[in-house]
């Protein structure tokens, strides 16, 4: 375990170098432990690829006295059994109006539209962490020979359910927002909803797979 003083109540606790599910799996058990057992100090805890952003109350404790309790706590999450994470399937509507820059992808990699296609829907995907904005969730790692810079200009607007990659990452867009993400391809699922528990389709931790659906079948999705 790494500190880093974020601010003078934050503090940046990183639990690996490398992007990866081993480095991931340390930040999702620190982070479960302490939404399970609060500490009186603890305001808000915020997840990345390889750290934990820990908010605290600094009327009630400090740097010192966090990071003491945070190392404690990380030898105690190690050994916290997990259950086998859910699989959420993603239909995907590619290519098209819905996929504007599949095309470019393909060509980027000498391959044709539905090769790519079928290595983004041959594996499954892991969700690192949520951020951006609600309900976005960072999920890898893509097939190497799917591996694409994103765009030089982001976009102004990406339509919401929009399927991107980015690097190593593939997401969903859940509202209309900027993204300089390459597009190939869109859901009619919503990927958050304040009305329903839990509001959000994909979680920390989910294991996700995508599946090629025609227009016609995501016009049918989107309208049930």
């Amino acid at each position: 375990m790494k500190f880093c003083a974020a601010s003078d109540q934050a503090v940046l606790v990183y639990l690996g170098e490398e992007i990866g599910l081993a480095t991931h799996k340390r930040v999702r058990h620190l982070l479960q432990l302490l939404l399970k057992h609060p500490p009186e100090w603890l305001r808000n805890l915020q997840p990345a690829y390889t750290s934990l952003m820990v908010t605290f109350d600094p009327c009630l404790t400090d740097h010192a006295e966090v990071e003491a309790a945070l190392r404690l706590l990380e030898i105690r999450a190690e050994k916290m059994s997990r259950p086998r994470p859910r699989v959420i399937e993603i239909p995907v509507c590619y290519g098209g109006e819905f996929g504007p820059d599949l095309e470019d992808v393909a060509k980027l990699h000498g391959l044709e539209k539905v090769e790519i296609v079928a290595l983004h829907t041959s594996q499954n995907y892991h969700a690192y962490f949520l951020g951006f904005v609600p309900g976005f969730a960072y999920l890898g790692d893509l097939p190497e020979s799917v591996v694409t810079p994103r765009l030089d200009s982001p976009r102004r607007k990406v339509p919401a359910g929009s399927v991107g990659i980015a690097g190593r990452q593939t997401a969903v867009y859940p509202f209309a927002t900027p993204g300089g993400w390459r597009l190939i391809g869109r859901t009619p699922l919503a990927m958050f909803r304040p009305s329903r528990k839990p509001m959000t389709t994909i979680s920390m931790g989910d294991e996700v797979r995508f599946r090629s659906i025609t227009h016609k079948q995501f016009l049918q999705l989107e309208s049930g």
